[in-house]
C-alpha cells in the first residue's frame, strides 16, 4: 500500500476545481487560432486528459509535422465519445479510456484493424485505480474491504457510460480474485460495493467534481485524477491499494480523416519522449521507458492487468460484465438498489 498525504483541507479548495468544471461533459474547444493553419484535426477523447493534450498539441505545433495543424478537441465519457464517433461524429484522432472503445470503430471501417500493432499495443499512457479520500483519511480507508464497511459512502462513475468506471469495476473484481475469492464471491463483493455508491456520474471527471463538493467518503478513480486535483489546488489524499489494476489508455488515427497523414503524424508524436514526459507531468504513467524512468510512480505488489486469467481480457470482460442486457453489472446495480 502506498499512501500520499496532503495536509491542506480538501473542501476548502473545492472552489478551485470548479474553475475547471468545463472539462466535464462534452465540450469542444478550438486550438491554434493565433496562427493561420492549413490543416485542422479533431481530437475526440475521454474526459480526463484535456490539460495534457493542450500541452502536447502546443508542443506538436512547434514541430515541422505540426506547424500548419490546428485542433478541435472534444472530451467526455469514453463510452459515449466512442458511440458518438461510431454514429457519425467527425474525428481525426480518437483517444479513449479503454481499448474496446477504439475496437468498436474497427468494424465500420473508422479505425484500421492494425491500430494496436505498434510496440506499445496502441496504448499511449498508463495509470492505476486508486482511492481518493478526505484530507487525513479520517475513515482509515486503505483496502478494498474498507469500502464496504458500515456507513462508508463511495463515489464512482456509471460503468455503462464511463471507461474509468469499467476500470474501477474490474479493479474491484480482480482484487477479490487476487485475494483468493471465487467468481461468485467477487460478484457478491461488487453488489455490496455498489450498495455503498452514492453517486454514479457520467464520467471520471464529473465524479471528481462531485466528490470535491463534499459528497462521499472515497472516490474510486484514476491515479492521474488524484494528481490532477492537487495540481488544480484541490489537495487530496489518495491510497493505492495493494491489489489494483493497470489502466492502459489507447489512441488511434481515424481512417476516414481528410487529413490522415497529419493525424498519423500526431499519433506518432504522442510516443516521443517530449510528449510522454508531458503525460508524466500530468499524472499519467508514460509507456515509453526512457520517459517513465524520470518518474517515481509506485508499483503495487498486487498489480494485475485486464488480461489476468481471472478476467480474460476486454473482449471477454465487455460481454460478461458490461452488456447492457445480460451483463453482470446490470444485475449488480439492480440488486444493489434492493
Amino acid at each position: 500500500m502506498h499512501t500520499i498525504r496532503h495536509r491542506n483541507r480538501f473542501l476548502a479548495a473545492a472552489a478551485a476545481l470548479a474553475a475547471v468544471a468545463a472539462l466535464a461533459g462534452w465540450a469542444v474547444s478550438p486550438q491554434g487560432r493565433a496562427a493561420v493553419r492549413s490543416t485542422q484535426l479533431t481530437l475526440v477523447a475521454y474526459s480526463t486528459p484535456k490539460d495534457a493534450y493542450a500541452k502536447i498539441i502546443s508542443a506538436f505545433q512547434k514541430t515541422s509535422a505540426g506547424k500548419d495543424v490546428s485542433f478541435n478537441q472534444s472530451y467526455g465519457a469514453s463510452g459515449e465519445q466512442s458511440r458518438a464517433v461510431y454514429n457519425g461524429l467527425q474525428a481525426d484522432v480518437v483517444a479513449f479510456s479503454l481499448a474496446p472503445d477504439i475496437t468498436k470503430l474497427v468494424g465500420p471501417g473508422l479505425v484500421d484493424k492494425s491500430w494496436a500493432k505498434n510496440k506499445y499495443k496502441g496504448m499511449v499512457s498508463d495509470s492505476v485505480v486508486v482511492f481518493v479520500v478526505r484530507d487525513g483519511n479520517p475513515k482509515h480507508i486503505r483496502a478494498w474491504n474498507d469500502l464496504v464497511k458500515p456507513g462508508i459512502q463511495v463515489v464512482t462513475p456509471n460503468p455503462f457510460t464511463s471507461g474509468g468506471a469499467q476500470w474501477n469495476v474490474m479493479a474491484a473484481y480482480g482484487a477479490q480474485r487476487k485475494l483468493g475469492k471465487s467468481h461468485k464471491q467477487a460478484v457478491a463483493y461488487l453488489t455490496n460495493l455498489f450498495r455503498h455508491v452514492v453517486s454514479e456520474d457520467a464520467s471520471a471527471r464529473q465524479a471528481l467534481q462531485t466528490f470535491s463538493t463534499g459528497k462521499g467518503d472515497v472516490l474510486i478513480t484514476y491515479e492521474n485524477e488524484a494528481i490532477f486535483a492537487n495540481k488544480k489546488g484541490v489537495h487530496t489524499d489518495y491510497v493505492i491499494p495493494k491489489q489494483t489494476i493497470l489502466i492502459e489508455n489507447p489512441v488511434a488515427a481515424v481512417k476516414t480523416s481528410k487529413h490522415l497523414a497529419a493525424a498519423k503524424a500526431f499519433v506518432r508524436f504522442l510516443y516521443t519522449p517530449q510528449a510522454q514526459e508531458i503525460y508524466g507531468d500530468n499524472g499519467y504513467r508514460p509507456v515509453v521507458k526512457s520517459a517513465a524512468a524520470k518518474y517515481k510512480f509506485p508499483k503495487p505488489k498486487g498489480l494485475f492487468t485486464i488480461d489476468a486469467p481471472a478476467l480474460g481480457g476486454w473482449g471477454k470482460v465487455k460481454r460478461r460484465f458490461f452488456d447492457k442486457s445480460t451483463g453482470i453489472m446490470v444485475a449488480v446495480q439492480k440488486n444493489a438498489r434492493k
